[in-house]
């Protein structure tokens, strides 16, 4: 698990790495799935809900990558203090769990149509005759 502490500059500091990041590389962590955890410097409250709102905020201020709509926005806010507000935090985290999971066998499935199509083929045809030719040393020699 990565560490980052955020100072009162607003800086974060990975001690992991012993280095400065930023927001986006906090994304990155996310897209890499690497669990890490933001804390305050002063008082070593977990804010790591702060931060990740804040890149959402951030990228919402976008329009072109808007993901959370004013209509789901007020959903959300209507579940807040409600007696359904667990069972909603459960139901969307479960549903976004089962649809990367969705995403990453669709994924896979392309890539595997396309390893084994004929161009895909080909190329791995292609890169072993290359990988053969390079490994000669009678090749070396001429070049």
């Amino acid at each position: 698990m990565v560490f980052i502490k955020k100072y009162p500059n607003r800086r974060l500091y990975d001690s992991s790495q012993s280095k400065y990041v930023n927001l986006d590389f906090i994304k990155i962590l996310i897209n890499d799935r690497i669990e890490f955890k933001i804390v305050d410097s002063k008082t070593d409250a977990d804010i790591t809900k702060s931060v990740l709102l804040q890149i959402i905020s951030e990228s919402e201020a976008n329009e072109q990558q808007s993901l959370l709509t004013d209509v789901l926005l007020k959903q959300l806010i209507r579940f807040y203090d409600s007696d359904m507000e667990v069972f909603v935090r459960q139901y969307l985290e479960q549903s976004i769990v089962q649809f990367i999971e969705q995403q990453d066998k669709v994924q896979g499935l392309m890539k595997n149509m396309v390893d084994n199509s004929p161009i895909g083929m080909f190329s791995k045809i292609m890169e072993h005759n290359m990988s053969a030719w390079n490994a000669n040393p009678q090749n070396k020699k001429d070049s």
